[in-house]
């Protein structure tokens, strides 16, 4: 269900989910922080990461995947779903390249806040697209 609200958060938010895929794909991780709060959940249980609590333990994360790190995020069908002032239920689809070629599909999660620094991402939860027709 899309709610309306002010065309600049909407925008802000849209980028805000984009500039994740720029970050990581250049190893700016500590750049994350434009991106998510310091205390971010974000699950990648369903691609078998479990739970990371916080900005470190997705950097830590990502440095031990290593060369096994996606080299493109790609993301794309971005829907603010729900927008209050302070918060926002953002569902976006996402693409990753690998080294070799692969390409695999997800489904993005997201509940933002408004925070003195703008929009960030408190909990993001990321679900493997692996069967058509399927929730």
């Amino acid at each position: 269900m899309t709610t309306p609200g002010d065309p600049v958060d909407r925008l802000a938010l849209h980028e805000l989910v984009a500039r994740h895929g720029h970050l990581v794909d250049v190893g700016d991780l500590a750049g994350l922080a434009e991106v998510f709060t310091a205390d971010v959940v974000y699950d990648v249980s369903d691609l078998g990461g479990g739970r990371l609590v916080g900005l470190a333990s997705i950097e830590e994360a990502a440095r031990a995947l290593g060369d096994g790190n996606p080299v493109g995020h790609h993301v794309t069908n971005v829907v603010v779903d729900e927008l209050t002032p302070d918060t926002a239920r953002v569902l976006s689809k996402g693409l990753g390249v690998t080294t070799d070629g692969r390409v695999g599909s997800v489904v993005y999660e997201d509940d933002a806040v408004r925070t003195d620094e703008g929009w960030r991402i408190r909990r993001r939860v990321v679900r493997g697209r692996r069967r058509p027709l399927q929730r």
